[in-house]
């Protein structure tokens, strides 16, 4: 008899946290999400392999994300080493006058390579961007040159085109011939994030900063990404660590996460969403769908476990 109940004791002790796992959510056993927005992509980064895709081959206006490129080829220009962070820009008028989230820099303003970098991959600062962009190449209209090359290079597809350093929308009619807006799809922005990724993984060190500060000016300035565990609030997510949001009216939300688990690193895709929770809803079903796939159950077992002691030291 005794036997009997120290059997069923430890049945239960195994069964039941599986079956928490695979109720509490269905993505967890490699149910497809359903998700809502213009287009999503989620890709294993260790293999490149697309795990889901919805129309991720659309071209679609992404936003702020495009200044990922931008980020690559500052980055790019960095390891040369003809550069150095504390180099001292100083804000043209036409930096200073960009449209969208910025930090209202004046003409004439200086800052250092590394406060824009920062301020453009933190806060997503457009006039930051077009400073850093002219900086380097002279004009914005001579880097963007050399995004599309670098586009190229990476061999993204041809419905992938970059008009600006910050991905702000102008005004004009947009047409294959004659562009006039960023485009990209959203299979080719999870192979921009995951190409700048291997290449610069520092990245990862500048993208999960929740904050940071502009010397001499007093002025904190906070992450646009809400899944960062360390903010701690109801769209963090464990093992988050970048990488970039994105906003216009005409993409609607946008945002190109990635998160480590146990070595699996994953990179999530989320094109034009209504909200600016919704871009971190449906990444989160798309991260959760694919641990699903690249986590052993006994390491599902562990993140479910961790998960619980972290909501019980919360509650």
């Amino acid at each position: 008899m005794k036997k009997r109940w120290l059997w069923f004791v430890i049945s239960a002790v195994i069964v039941i946290p599986v079956v928490l796992i695979f109720t509490t959510n269905t993505e967890r056993i490699g149910i497809r999400p359903e998700v809502e927005a213009k287009a999503v992509v989620l890709m294993d980064m260790n293999t490149g392999q697309i795990l889901f895709s919805e129309n991720g081959d659309e071209p679609l206006p992404p936003a702020s994300m495009s200044k990922m490129m931008t980020e690559l080829i500052i980055l790019d220009e960095m390891k040369s080493g003809h550069h150095d962070w504390d180099e001292v820009v100083t804000i043209s008028e036409n930096a200073s006058t960009v449209g969208g989230v910025r930090l209202s820099l004046n003409t004439g303003d200086q800052l250092t390579l590394g406060e824009l970098f920062q301020s453009m991959a933190v806060y997503s600062a457009n006039d930051a961007a077009v400073a850093l962009a002219e900086h380097f190449a002279g004009s914005e209209s001579e880097f963007v040159k050399r995004m599309n090359l670098k586009a190229k290079e990476l061999q993204l597809s041809s419905k992938t085109y970059f008009f600006s350093a910050s991905g702000f929308e102008h005004s004009g009619k947009n047409s294959a011939d004659n562009p006039r807006e960023t485009r990209m799809t959203a299979i080719d922005t999870a192979k921009l994030a995951s190409h700048l990724i291997k290449s610069y993984p520092e990245i990862l060190n500048t993208s999960s900063k929740t904050q940071m500060k502009l010397s001499g000016r007093d002025l904190y300035l906070s992450t646009t990404n809400w899944m960062l565990p360390s903010l701690g609030g109801p769209y963090s997510y464990e093992g988050t660590d970048g990488l970039k949001t994105g906003y216009t009216e005409k993409a609607g939300y946008c945002f190109t996460g990635t998160a480590e688990k146990a070595g699996s690193r994953l990179i999530a895709v989320v094109l034009g969403t209504e909200s600016k929770e919704a871009q971190f809803e449906e990444a989160r079903k798309l991260f959760d769908y694919g641990f699903s796939k690249t986590l052993t159950l006994k390491e599902r077992l562990n993140d479910w476990f961790h998960i619980g002691k972290s909501s019980a030291a919360l509650s």
